[in-house]
């Protein structure tokens, strides 16, 4: 399974598109839709290279998903797995109650579990509230475009 334009759409609307490197909100440097790797401070890139960074590391977080999760998935569930772990990483997607929920075969557990991320450096971000939200009704199938 490939993320589909919808769950593309979710990435890039909470994480936006800075065509100069940023430290993020967890004082990591950032550019493009969210990019980590490689960046450095002053970086400057351009939009085509944004969404190439994007299409790149689309696939490490889809092998992620991939690897770690163990039961079916329609594409809305994928599409919020993979933005949910664009967002936070593998390491907290393995460690995750989400993840023991969801392989456990309780769905309907998952968008309870996916909003409870919601903190950067221990404080609780509108930002996060809002993604973590827009991740839980793409996981149900849901229209998220208005959160």
């Amino acid at each position: 399974m490939k993320t589909s334009a919808e769950g593309k759409a979710l990435i890039k609307k909470f994480e936006g598109c800075e065509l100069e490197s940023y430290l993020c909100p967890a004082g990591v440097w950032t550019v493009g839709y969210g990019t980590t790797k490689n960046v450095i401070e002053g970086m400057k890139i351009t939009q085509d290279m944004a969404e190439e960074m994007l299409d790149r590391d689309l696939l490490e977080f889809e092998e992620y998903v991939d690897k770690l999760v163990e039961v079916p998935l329609d594409q809305s569930q994928y599409d919020a797995l993979v933005a949910w772990t664009y967002n936070l990483g593998p390491t907290n997607l393995k460690s995750s109650t989400m993840l023991k929920v969801l392989n456990d075969n309780n769905y309907d557990e998952v968008p309870a579990q996916m909003r409870r991320w919601n903190k950067s450096n221990g404080e609780v971000l509108n930002g996060l509230v809002r993604r973590r939200e827009a991740e839980s009704l793409l996981f149900q199938g849901k229209e998220w475009h208005e959160v």
